[in-house]
This record gives C-alpha cells, structure tokens and sequence, in this order.
C-alpha cells in the first residue's frame, strides 16, 4: 500500500470519525484535554504505521486502542484519579469487542455536548469548546467566527478544559429537569457548525468538509433525544431548508449564484418537505423562538419553487419578529436586505446604517449588502468602497469572484 493511500485514509478517518473518538474517550477517561492529546498521538502513531503495515480493518478501533495505551501509559507518570482502575478495565475489554467486524463504539458526541454545556463552564466559551472537542473545528476556524484573537481563543478552550477536570462536574448526560438550561447552547454550536461547512461555497476547505453534513446529523440526533421540543425542530428545519439549496449555489463552472438568481429545479424538494414537516411540528408547541424564525424565513424562500415569486414583505415582517428576539448583527443585515427588496433600497440603506460601523468593521456581508444597495441607488463611487472593503474581507474565491463582477458593472 503506497504512503499517500495510507495518509488519505488517515486523513479520511479523522474527518468523519474525529469527534466521535474525542467523545468517546473523553467521556470514559472524564478528561476532555487528556483524550484530545491521546488521540493526536494515536495519529501520529497511525501516520508512522500505516504505510508500512498498511491501513487496519477498523480503523477507528486501531486509533481507540492507540488512544488507549497512550492514556494508559499517562497514568504511571500521574496521579491516577478516582475508579480509573475500573475504566482501564473497561475499556480494555470494550477493544476486543470494537475490532470484530460488525461492531462498533457508542456515539458519545451527544452526551459530550451536554457535558460541555454545564453550569460550571463559562457561558462565553460553551459553544467554542463543543465546536473544537465534538464538531473538530480548530480553535483558528473558532476564533475567526467568535471575533477573538486565537491565542485568546486557545486560552479560554484551556480553561474551561481544565474546569471539565472538576469533581463538581459528572461526565454524564444530565437528568431531564437540566435540559432547558444547556439546550441552548448545544443548538447554538450546531448552528455554527452548519454555518462554518455552509460558508465554504467551493467545497474546498478541508477542515470542513463534511461539516454541514455532520451538523445535521447531530441535529436527528437532539430531535430524538428532545422529541417536540420547538426550537430544536426549528434548527432542524433551518438546516433542511439551507441543505436543499446547496447544489444549486454553484453553476456548472463553480460560480457563485445568490439564491435570488438560484435554479429552484435544482432545489431538493425531499429536503424542503422535511424542513416544512419540522416547522409545523414546532408550531405545535406554541413557543417561538430564533431557530423557528430564521426557519420560517428559508421556509418563505423556499416557495419560490411552487409560486415563482419570492414574498419579501412576509420575509422583512419575519426578521423583524427575529431582530426583537436575538438582534444578533446577522439578524440586523438580514432585515435591511428584505426590507430594500421589499420598499425600496433607500430604506433599506436607512435600516443598514444604524448598525455602528465598529460592530461590523470586518462582517463581510455588511459591505456586501452596502455596495449592492449603493449599486441599487446609482452611488456608484460609495458602491465601489463598498465593494472593495467586501472583496477583501471574502475568503471564498467563488464569491469573490462574483463579488469582483458586480463591482465592474459600477
């Protein structure tokens, strides 16, 4: 077996499996930090091995194993904590059994998530720390969507890492009356992390791939785990709802296309039904929240495929209900661009200009949504700052490309 092959599937395991494994390690060793280095150092150990002896039959249960030797052998060179004797034990045992071939380990991510959402860690760094130790993302990609630097970012994942360490905090799911008090940080990391594979448009990230798909699948997981809960359904549908638009978001050359100028044949409809039947089951309960509104805006977008048109007046209408309840600036952004569709550009700028210009200095669909409103308004120099200050806060070369065109036509 050739080195690159081997280096693939290395590679391959660590996005779908990643989190799985930290998980699973995390919650049997209760050591968040010392399960995340077990497993860096079972993949080194993976990079040394497999292209010699080549790639394992399971290899998931080869890195569990590594994992758990390296843990094993931390333990002679520490202070061991209390039942550790036990877990060795256990999971020594549970290896055997991974390695046959129709077995596999629990997922653990859900319980994980739960876990990082304890009273005990600070609100701020909840989210961040279940995006790096259940979701995979590196603390850069985290720091990058928080606004913080990432040394400040590395530091406050540490922190809190170390305060899952404390004896005041059980390392299994919490009993149903804790629910409510941690769901909403658990949905706001799934969030970002369906927003983080979403926003690589090109597909090209590799530290995401699979990203926006992993996120849904965690969403099933919590819909299981919560049944009828609304703002739950309502993430679900929310991310239904922005999947079904995926292929549609690239031509066939890979440029962007905005989803007013988006093909709705190429929307997946299986996937629009889903989101509806989520949205309704949410209505039921009679408790609006974000998730259900932001939903209920795709779900309006999403007619478009039965009607031809797109109801921007039911859309502004929405985002205003959404900016009462959680006026993050996306929300903001997102309001003044309905509103512009629907009453014109001028009011639309009106809306967008009482943001502080601190507060987005670098989101970059402020200045995009400014230079097409400028644009709109025949503003064409104010356009073409605009524009320029949007290009270069872009990270995605499809949507910098079609951002380049519109500031040509200027």
């Amino acid at each position: 077996m050739s080195a690159m092959h081997a280096h693939q599937m290395i590679e391959q395991t660590a996005r779908d499996s990643y989190g799985r494994l930290v998980a699973f390690l995390a919650v049997h060793w209760r050591d968040l930090a010392a399960a995340e280095d077990a497993l860096a150092d079972a993949f080194l150990a993976a990079l040394e091995s497999w292209p010699v002896t080549g790639v394992p039959d399971k290899p998931e249960a080869w890195l569990l194993t590594a994992a758990r030797r390296r843990l094993i052998d931390g333990t002679r060179h520490a202070r061991v904590h209390a039942g550790v004797k036990e877990t060795l034990i256990a999971m020594a045992q549970n290896a055997q059994q991974w390695a046959g071939p129709d077995s596999s380990f629990p997922d653990e991510r859900l319980k994980m998530l739960f876990i990082c959402a304890h009273p005990e860690i600070d609100p701020a760094v909840r989210t961040p720390l279940m995006l790096q130790s259940v979701l995979g993302l590196d603390a850069a990609r985290i720091a990058s969507a928080f606004v913080v630097k990432p040394a400040t970012m590395g530091q406050r994942l540490t922190r809190a890492k170390s305060k899952l360490k404390s004896d005041d905090i059980k390392f299994d799911l919490p009993g149903k009356d804790e629910w409510p008090e941690r769901l909403d940080a658990v949905l706001e990391a799934i969030y970002a992390a369906y927003g983080s594979g979403w926003d690589d448009v090109a597909g090209v990230d590799p530290r995401r791939k699979g990203l926006a798909e992993e996120a849904i699948f965690m969403g099933r997981l919590i819909v299981q785990f919560m049944p009828g809960e609304p703002e739950v359904l309502g993430l679900m549908a929310l991310t239904l709802h922005c999947e079904a638009r995926r292929h549609a978001r690239r031509d066939e050359a890979g440029g962007y296309v905005p989803i007013t100028e988006q093909d709705h044949s190429r929307w997946s409809i299986t996937m629009i039904e889903e989101a509806e039947h989520c949205l309704r089951a949410a209505a039921q309960g009679n408790r609006i929240g974000r998730f259900q509104l932001e939903a209920a805006i795709q779900s309006v977008h999403a007619q478009r495929a039965w009607t031809g048109r797109t109801e921007w007046e039911e859309i502004a209408l929405l985002y205003e209900g959404l900016v009462g309840i959680a006026p993050t600036i996306g929300a903001i952004v997102g309001r003044a661009a309905a509103v512009a569709e629907a009453r014109g550009a001028e009011i639309g700028m009106a809306l967008l200009e009482e943001v502080p210009v601190e507060a987005v200095k670098s989101y970059q669909p402020y200045w995009a949504l400014s230079a097409h409103l400028f644009k709109r308004m025949q503003r064409f120099e104010e356009a073409r700052t605009s524009y320029s200050r949007s290009i270069g806060l872009c990270m995605d070369p499809s949507i910098r490309a079609f951002l380049e065109k519109q500031a040509d036509e200027c």
